[in-house]
């Protein structure tokens, strides 16, 4: 059957307030000037579909915001880049849309999150008709959706059911649990996408190679995020390391997301494992020439001059 999608997504959406150039050590009643500030989307699914769209593929999003301005301006920034909005889910609660004010400290960084609406949202915001039309059903911040993640096994067996192939990003776990339904979802995973960190918190193991070894037996394909160490991949036996492009950063934020929505954009086109992770340090390196995690991918003559060096 005919997909009219190649990548459906349904996550979180909200805004990202960067403020830059802040102290690491920050004493309460006390003013601190930043350096600089910027408002950009966030949420680990938003950036992943914004990206991937920017990078050709056809993506639809669900999610449910609140009808406050910060969730129209985030919904606004999203549907630049033609994601499909047709499903999205406005609440008439009193919760508005969550965001995130990420305190940067001249490479390390405070993130700070009222998930709002991003708790909220349920199996009965989800069109299964809608997520079922697509080749490709990726999940980002599995921990950030409360009231979703029960019955999110039973969504992703339908999925797989209509012939769909399946991704997870788990994102950070804010109460350092790395439960609930992520085990059962590993079984029926095509891609697992964490990053080093979050492979080793999963599996308790203290290096990446025995944590990449031990989720390979769960998933048939593993990427494992290194920041600029670059990525490990593992599939069919084979193992790759695969280095990180070479830039020189403005931000890193949304940089794990970037590196995914290459990496699926090159696991559609048929490429081989390590070829995946190569598209994706390239995307991930050019998502971190731009202040958040979209700006990158917004400037259409960056993203020009990016690709045609590589």
């Amino acid at each position: 059957m005919t997909k009219r999608f190649d990548v459906m997504v349904a996550g979180e959406i909200n805004l990202d307030l960067v403020l830059y150039g802040l102290p690491e050590v920050m004493p309460v009643e006390h003013e601190l000037l930043a350096s600089d500030f910027r408002l950009t989307l966030g949420s680990s699914s938003a950036i992943f579909a914004h990206n991937l769209a920017v990078l050709g593929a056809s993506v639809g999003f669900i999610t449910r915001l609140g009808g406050d301005a910060l969730g129209a301006i985030a919904l606004e920034r999203l549907a630049e880049s033609g994601v499909d909005l047709s499903c999205v889910r406005r609440t008439a609660g009193v919760t508005t849309t969550g965001v995130t004010v990420q305190l940067d400290h001249s490479g390390t960084r405070h993130i700070l999150t009222y998930p709002g609406t991003m708790f909220e949202m349920n199996a009965a915001d989800l069109d299964m008709d809608y997520l079922a039309s697509a080749r490709h059903f990726h999940l980002s911040s599995l921990f950030l959706h409360k009231a979703l993640q029960a019955d999110l096994p039973r969504i992703c067996r339908g999925l797989k059911a209509a012939g769909m192939t399946l991704s997870l990003d788990t994102n950070h776990d804010p109460e350092d649990k790395w439960g609930g339904a992520l085990d059962e979802l590993l079984g029926m995973l095509d891609i697992f996408l964490p990053n080093e960190y979050e492979a080793c918190r999963i599996t308790g193991r203290s290096d990446v190679e025995s944590a990449i070894d031990l989720l390979a037996k769960r998933v048939p394909l593993v990427a494992i995020k290194c920041g600029r160490r670059g990525a490990l991949v593992r599939a069919g036996g084979k193992c790759w390391e695969v280095a990180a492009e070479r830039v020189t950063p403005v931000d890193t934020i949304g940089a794990g997301d970037s590196f995914n929505a290459g990496f699926i954009a090159a696991y559609l086109r048929g490429d081989a494992p390590d070829e995946c992770a190569k598209y994706g340090s390239r995307t991930a390196a050019l998502s971190t020439l731009r202040a958040g995690g979209t700006e990158a991918f917004r400037d259409a003559g960056l993203v020009r001059e990016f690709f045609s060096k590589c």
